[in-house]
């Protein structure tokens, strides 16, 4: 089995590093890391270089947006399995992908997801959100629900079935994304109950109240799309209330 991990970076100098060897030091042996790069102009070309002997590809353009330059790399894939990770993100540990390979191994799963810690941007050790998900089940992407994106990973030939990130939700592409795949779709998806993923805080959906308000819209505008049976002021509210024991629940077992 091979495992392709998509890397969307944009101005990403700053922690691309840590992203780069946190793929490499992986004990899975067979990795595909593609690195997507928006014409980057602070050094991340310049890092990616430098710490990158194991991508698989690299490619730095315009791109329009973190989407698009997700179903590139997506696209350009030849693993059985495909998982994003972002830039300024890394895993948990160095067991993840054999963990993903391991799940995979059963033909019967077609989608697998776990849970992911927020992190302080420049102190990866200071949680902010704990993000835990639970078993797929009808109804809840109404709720506003949703698997944690980072932590997913798909057989390839659901891309090419049900197709990448629809460029519409220029911040809930990775909502629509997951629900047209579970709900609508209704592929087979295992929850796994453990933190694949730290992810730093900032991102293009939760670095401000706006960012917020705008993603929260987009979502309710993905479920209509999807023939979703929604109604704005309660959508927004459950989307809204759901999030927020994230930032009060902690792990039971200390991360390093």
């Amino acid at each position: 089995m091979k495992i392709s991990i998509v890397t969307v970076s944009y101005n990403a100098a700053e922690f691309i590093h840590d992203n780069l060897q946190s793929v490499s030091r992986q004990n899975f042996n067979n990795i595909e890391h593609i690195v997507i790069d928006g014409g980057s102009t602070d050094g991340t070309v310049d890092m990616v270089c430098k710490f990158g002997q194991h991508l698989a590809k690299f490619i730095s353009e315009p791109d329009h947006g973190i989407y698009d330059a997700m179903n590139k790399g997506i696209f350009l894939a030849s693993g059985d399995v495909i998982g994003t990770l972002n830039a300024d993100d890394v895993y948990a540990d160095d067991t993840i992908l054999s963990q993903v390979a391991d799940i995979f191994s059963d033909p019967t799963v077609d989608v697998c997801y776990a849970d992911l810690l927020y992190v302080d941007r420049y102190d990866a050790s200071k949680i902010v959100r704990y993000w835990t998900s639970c078993n797929y089940r009808s109804g809840l992407f109404e709720k506003g629900w949703m698997p944690a994106h980072p932590t997913f990973f798909v057989r390839r030939r659901f891309y090419e079935q049900f197709g990448g990130f629809d460029l519409q939700f220029s911040r809930q592409a990775d909502f629509e994304l997951t629900m047209r795949f579970l709900a609508v779709n209704k592929v087979k998806a295992v929850y796994i109950p453990k933190i694949w993923i730290k992810m730093r805080i900032g991102g293009i959906s939760n670095n401000s109240l706006i960012g917020i308000i705008k993603g929260n819209i987009e979502a309710y505008y993905a479920c209509r799309k999807n023939n979703l049976p929604v109604r704005m002021p309660m959508f927004i509210l459950r989307k809204v209330l759901s999030r927020m024991p994230q930032f009060f629940n902690r792990p039971t077992v200390p991360v390093k």
